[in-house]
């Protein structure tokens, strides 16, 4: 186990995959789906969807501290409740006014929940085992992202009451596990926090800012580019299918060990040859045409998987070092904030160099910025805040 305290982290975890179920399936397949016929305009959705964004995004470092003055888990109940409310307004009695505000609510309720959880498997991690507990609870969501998405946008094209009682349901099961957690609160022995300024320590966040902007910056690029991309090297879905398994092997087997590495040695022996691994993955992609794509997928998926695996290690472990100890909630979030504001910011590029140049410009260009990104962690002035302890 992970965890030393497993019977908390647990339920947390379970709160988080619910919550992103939930979002996922409301903003993804619900809203755009079901909302017109509930009497919602594509502006008001475009604008809920927008504020709810907004607001996590801007709120996850002052709410990081919210949770660490009031409690993480009376934050988590309440952003639950307000999740529930909403889904049940809109589903019943749809407005744009509340449907706006409650929106932003929600977000901004739901901006404590990443750092809170983050926070909580960084205080509770055992020692030795925090880079792989910090990558497992980061990595935990990806089902229920998916199942938001391919389970319930299904359904709300052929049974939306069925689409509608799944998600409220779900809302409702982490609004009672919100309730089981209200007394959460993380030690303060275990977050390490003491009675120090708030900003002791912050210039590590600050050194950490533009790694975590410019790598997630660099996915970013493909969000809107994905089918076009296969389209233009003559690929379909199914013929990336074993590939992908295998680059999801890879990357288990990678985690796992390379976790192992950045726990005990160091987490920059991981993140480093882990970003190398990606920008070579990148720039190779790029010089790759529809007449090779299908003998070089084989090569790239391994090297992609055990890329991916050793740079959330080393991320994770690298941050965890890094953070300071007052506030560590707060620092999270920033720190999460910023690589939001990255991820937003890499289809607007994305389109652009795609205009520009093709898929070549887009691939190129992540590989750029990962090798700009492997740079800067190798700056020997960043050492001095990324050592860690």
């Amino acid at each position: 186990m992970l965890w030393t305290r497993p019977l908390t982290m647990l339920p947390l975890l379970a709160l988080l995959l619910l919550s992103e179920l939930v979002r996922t399936g409301f903003v993804v397949s619900a809203l755009p789906l079901t909302g017109p016929g509930l009497g919602l305009s594509p502006g008001v959705i475009g604008a809920m969807v927008s504020a709810h964004y907004l607001a996590d995004g801007l709120g996850r470092g002052p709410m990081g501290l919210v949770t660490e003055r009031w409690g993480l888990g009376r934050v988590l109940a309440l952003g639950a409740l307000t999740g529930l409310g909403l889904g049940l307004l809109t589903r019943f009695f749809p407005s744009a006014g509340w449907g706006v505000a409650l929106s932003a609510l929600w977000g901004l309720l739901f901006g404590a929940l990443w750092p809170g959880v983050m926070n909580a498997s960084h205080a509770f991690a055992h020692p030795g085992r925090v880079s792989r507990a910090l990558a497992v609870s980061n990595l935990s969501v990806a089902p229920a992202i998916l199942a938001g998405v391919l389970l319930v946008g299904p359904l709300m094209q052929t049974r939306p009451e069925q689409g509608w009682t799944l998600l409220l349901g779900a809302q409702g099961a982490a609004l009672v596990l919100g309730a089981l957690l209200w007394r959460l609160r993380v030690p303060a022995e275990a977050a390490g926090q003491d009675a120090g300024s708030v900003w002791r320590g912050w210039d590590r966040v600050a050194a950490l800012l533009p790694a975590a902007f410019a790598q997630t910056l660099a996915p970013g690029l493909l969000v809107t580019l994905v089918f076009p991309l296969l389209e233009r090297l003559g690929l379909r879905l199914p013929d990336l299918l074993w590939p992908g398994a295998l680059a999801g092997l890879t990357f288990g087997l990678s985690l796992w060990l390379l976790g192992r590495v950045a726990d005990r040695l160091h987490p920059r022996l991981a993140l480093t040859p882990g970003l190398l691994a990606l920008a070579l993955v990148f720039g190779l992609a790029a010089l790759t045409g529809p007449e090779t794509v299908h003998g070089r997928l084989w090569g790239l998926a391994p090297l992609l998987g055990v890329g991916y695996g050793a740079f959330v290690a080393g991320w994770n472990g690298l941050v965890a070092r890094t953070l300071p100890q007052d506030h560590r909630a707060a620092a999270w979030g920033t720190v999460m904030a910023v690589e939001a504001l990255g991820y937003a910011a890499g289809p607007l590029l994305g389109g652009v160099a795609w205009q520009w140049a093709g898929p070549p410009g887009v691939l190129g260009l992540a590989a750029l910025v990962f090798v700009l990104t492997e740079i800067y962690y190798l700056w020997p002035r960043r050492g001095q805040f990324t050592q860690g302890t």
